[in-house]
């Protein structure tokens, strides 16, 4: 990735900070928002091809990560069952499996992924798939697990990451094996997707017949 200006930057994140502080005054301190913010950058400029994207998605992603700190923490009332995916580079299986939760939940569910090892764009292949079934990935990107998404998790479905994911009491976890999409063409990740499309119905199946927190 291109070298930024390190003030232009700095400027970009002094105003997200300066948001998500207000978004959540009485709640987090804006010493708390800015390392956060800036981990946060940290995290995704690892990986990220496209500079000027990075402020956008930094706070998006620091905004959600606020909101499951606040979650994990009690500091936020829960009124969905939250699902966290979870595979390796959050580009390909993990995507699919929460656009698919999200729409056939009719966002009835809270839904989350990440990537043990994030890489740097979702696949091009699975966002094919995807538009053909009718869903949309061209705001989704690839972002590393954290600890306070994790934590804010009822349910953590793990594909192919192995014990990346740490685990916490109380939460329900499964592994789902499911071939990684990544180099596959079109067939095969049509299949694919369609493998995690069932599971993913017998997952939602399974929740709306769990009693409620």
């Amino acid at each position: 990735m291109p070298a930024a200006d390190s003030s232009v930057i700095d400027n970009h994140l002094d105003r997200s900070t300066q948001a998500l502080a207000d978004e959540y005054r009485g709640m987090f301190s804006r010493e708390t928002v800015a390392r956060l913010v800036k981990e946060t950058y940290a995290g995704l400029s690892a990986t990220a091809q496209i500079a000027g994207y990075l402020p956008l998605l930094t706070e998006r992603f620091a905004r959600d990560r606020l909101r499951a700190l606040g979650q994990a923490d009690g500091l936020i009332v829960k009124t969905r069952l939250e699902v966290l995916f979870v595979c390796v580079h959050n580009s390909g299986r993990s995507q699919m499996a929460a656009a698919l939760l999200r729409r056939l939940s009719d966002d009835s569910v809270a839904v989350r992924s990440a990537g043990s090892r994030p890489s740097a764009d979702i696949d091009p292949t699975v966002r094919e798939a995807m538009r053909e079934v009718g869903v949309d990935l061209a705001q989704a990107f690839p972002k590393p697990m954290t600890d306070e998404v994790v934590r804010a998790a009822d349910v953590v479905i793990t594909m192919g990451c192995g014990d990346a994911c740490p685990v916490y009491p109380g939460k329900r976890y499964a592994d789902w094996e499911v071939d990684d999409p990544a180099g596959r063409d079109i067939a095969t990740v049509r299949s694919i997707r369609d493998d995690i499309e069932r599971r993913v119905l017998g997952l939602l199946a399974g929740l709306r017949t769990e009693p409620q927190r």
